[in-house]
C-alpha cells in the first residue's frame, strides 16, 4: 500500500475526532438529543465535519497525483456531511450513555470515511492488502490469543475458583468488577509477553499487590487473601503459557 494513501485515511480519521470530540461542544449534543432533526446545532456540527473533510481532500488534490479535483473534494465532504447528519440524528434516538452505541456511532462514521477514502482512491487494492494480511498465520494466532484471554479465560478460571468463592463472604465489591479486572490483566500480560517485555509483567504484578495490599490487610480475612492470590497467579500463570507459546510457534 502507497504510504501517501494511508496518510489520506489519517488525516479523513483526525478530522473526524477534532470534528467530534474537539469541537463539538456539550450543550450542542444536549440540544440534538432534544430537538433532534429540528436541532440548529446538528446543522452547525454537520457543517464542520463537511469544512474539516473538504480540507483534507484540499490538501490531499494537491499532494497527491491523479486526484479528483474539486468535484471529488466537493462529492466527499457531502458523503461524509450527509452521513454524520443521520447517523447522528439515529444516535440521539437511542438511549444516552450507552457504550454499545457510542461505538456502533464511531463504526459507522468511519466505515463511510473509509467508503470515500476507496473511492477517492479510485482502487479496491488497501481492501485486499489488508485482507491478505489479516489471513497471514501471524495475525490469526495474535487474533485467537487475544479472544482466549477475555471471555473464555475467564470461564475457566472462574470454575476453577469455584470451590474455595464458595468460601468467601459478600466483601462489598463491585458486581462483576474482578472478572474486568482479570480480563483486562490478561491483555495487558499478553501484550506485554508478544512484545517480548516479561519484565514489565513484574512491574505489573507489583503494582497491582500494592494496590490490593491496604484491602487486604484491613480484612484481616486470610481466605480472601489466599482466593486473590491464587486467581491472581492462575491468571497471569496462564496468561503466560499462552504468549510464550505463541511466540515459539510464531518464530518456527
Amino acid at each position: 500500500m502507497n504510504p501517501n494513501d494511508l496518510s489520506l485515511l489519517m488525516g479523513l480519521v483526525l478530522a473526524h475526532l477534532v470534528g467530534d470530540f474537539l469541537l463539538q461542544p456539550r450543550h450542542w449534543v444536549d440540544e440534538r438529543m432534544r430537538r433532534l432533526h429540528r436541532s440548529h446545532h446538528l446543522l452547525y456540527h454537520v457543517l464542520v465535519h463537511a469544512g474539516l473533510t473538504a480540507l483534507v481532500l484540499m490538501i490531499a488534490s494537491w499532494l497527491l497525483p491523479g486526484s479528483p479535483g474539486s468535484l471529488g473534494v466537493f462529492a466527499g465532504a457531502a458523503a461524509v456531511a450527509t452521513s454524520h447528519w443521520l447517523i447522528d440524528l439515529g444516535k440521539a434516538k437511542l438511549p444516552a450513555g450507552r457504550l454499545r452505541w457510542f461505538l456502533l456511532d464511531q463504526l459507522l462514521h468511519l466505515l463511510v470515511l473509509c467508503a470515500v477514502w476507496l473511492v477517492w482512491l479510485g482502487s479496491l487494492a488497501p481492501l485486499e492488502a489488508l485482507g491478505a494480511w489479516l489471513l497471514t498465520p501471524t495475525v490469526l494466532g495474535v487474533a485467537t490469543a487475544y479472544l482466549l484471554v477475555t471471555r473464555p479465560f475467564s470461564f475457566a478460571i472462574a470454575m476453577l475458583m469455584k470451590r474455595w468463592s464458595s468460601q468467601l463472604e459478600d466483601t462489598g465489591t463491585l458486581a462483576r468488577a474482578g472478572a474486568r479486572i482479570g480480563m483486562l490483566e490478561r491483555l495487558l500480560v499478553l501484550s506485554l509477553v508478544l512484545l517480548d517485555q516479561l519484565t514489565a509483567v513484574g512491574f505489573l504484578l507489583a503494582a497491582k499487590s500494592v494496590l490490593r495490599y491496604g484491602d487486604l490487610r484491613e480484612s484481616k480475612d486470610r481466605k480472601l487473601t489466599e482466593y486473590v492470590l491464587l486467581g491472581t497467579l492462575v491468571s497471569v500463570a496462564s496468561t503466560l503459557v499462552l504468549g510464550l507459546t505463541l511466540r515459539l510457534l510464531l518464530e518456527s
